[in-house]
């Protein structure tokens, strides 16, 4: 398995097997932003937006193929603020049902830390559905559970469902801080 950071272009390259990867995850019923059904089209939208943001500098996106299949996906989102750029968001895990079990999104996980710490991020963040199996998946890779809010997200079928909050800090803060991205 290997896990690839993608530029720009290389995204654009990979639009319709991550549209593909897109859609599976959201009819295996993962609550990442999306419902039921998922059109391709806004699929490949998607991911069109993110290949923009990861131009500007405001994302960076990985993905991981088992031989040549892209099973999976993983991004930092970066905040725009001064006072923020220390920290970033790890947004979009996902791992096509093909792939789970494989060590896909653990492989994938362990790659957005690595890659953070060494760009001078020193706190991730990130929210998962309540209950899902991304949970164990954090909590076994250190990540520290912060709280649960009530009927944060709809999942892929419509219905409100609680969030879960994580952090993980990647090194103190302090040998960092005001350090440029």
């Amino acid at each position: 398995m290997t896990a690839t950071r993608l530029t720009e272009a290389e995204l654009r390259t990979v639009l319709d097997e991550l549209a593909d990867l897109l859609v599976d995850t959201v009819d295996g019923g993962a609550s990442i932003g999306f419902l039921a059904p998922l059109r391709r089209a806004d699929a490949v939208a998607h991911w069109r937006e993110r290949a923009e943001a990861v131009a500007a500098g405001h994302q960076t996106v990985w993905v991981a193929h088992v031989g040549d299949r892209l099973l999976g996906t993983v991004a930092l989102a970066f905040p725009d603020k001064p006072n923020s750029r220390h920290r970033a968001e790890l947004v979009k895990l996902m791992v096509h049902r093909d792939g789970r079990g494989q060590g896909v999104g653990r492989t994938l996980l362990a790659t957005a830390e690595t890659h953070a710490a060494d760009a001078g991020i020193t706190l991730l963040h990130l929210d998962t559905e309540t209950g899902s199996p991304a949970e164990s998946l954090y909590l076994s890779a250190g990540w520290t559970r912060v709280g649960e809010i009530p009927d944060y997200a709809a999942t892929p079928a419509g219905e409100p469902h609680p969030t879960t909050i994580f952090y993980k800090r990647l090194r103190p803060a302090a040998e960092t801080l005001g350090t440029p991205l």
